[in-house]
């Protein structure tokens, strides 16, 4: 929202925000735009357009073993955001046959470069194999980077009798700290502004 909001103020919300080109009139032009980013290596473009094959949209067909071939080209460019879902993929079998231990990689690999999400997902395995401690450590990391379902399950693990008080009191303070650096006087600014509270 803040950024949306901040591009407004700047007068350059009906352009790209990786090109500044006007922005596209149709699904045509806008795939046309995306395959312009792909063609020049764009590691975020190919993760995008994996989600508009694998959900269907921007006028494609649902193509789920398209949407993996794209983001693991998107994963070997550098997008941990792509290894993310490759490792939901071969987690649950979309589009590739499940192998779940390959999964487990791609969310390795996606957390090493940062992904909150990847690294709660890493827990949430090692929590199903009842590796309680790996998946306090893993959760512990992910809510400190502000990631809000991790701190609950640390909540709910501490309930359990599997992480300590000192764990849970750790996991809130580094969750709360990241928070804190994520503030800003725009984000702020867009919690009230009209354009984003708008009555349904």
């Amino acid at each position: 929202k803040a950024e949306a909001l901040a591009t407004i103020k700047r007068g350059i919300n009906d352009r790209c925000p990786f090109c500044r080109a006007p922005r596209h009139e149709g699904k045509a032009e806008a795939l046309a735009m995306v395959q312009i980013r792909v063609d020049k290596k764009d590691p975020e473009a190919f993760k995008f357009l994996g989600d508009q094959y694998h959900h269907g949209e921007l006028g494609l067909e649902k193509d789920a073993s398209r949407a993996v071939e794209l983001w693991t080209k998107a994963a070997e460019l550098g997008s941990a955001d792509a290894y993310n879902e490759l490792g939901v993929g071969y987690d649950k079998g979309e589009g590739v046959e499940q192998d779940v231990e390959r999964g487990v990689r791609f969310f390795e690999k996606a957390a090493m470069l940062g992904h909150s999400m990847a690294r709660h997902n890493l827990g949430g395995h090692e929590y199903i194999r009842g590796n309680y401690d790996r998946a306090v450590r893993h959760f512990l990391i992910s809510a400190k980077m502000g990631y809000a379902p991790s701190l609950e399950l640390i909540k709910n693990l501490f309930k359990e009798g599997h992480a300590t008080k000192s764990q849970y009191a750790e996991a809130l303070k580094g969750y709360r700290d990241a928070l804190d650096e994520m503030k800003s006087s725009e984000r702020e600014e867009a919690k009230t502004h009209p354009l984003f509270n708008r009555v349904r």
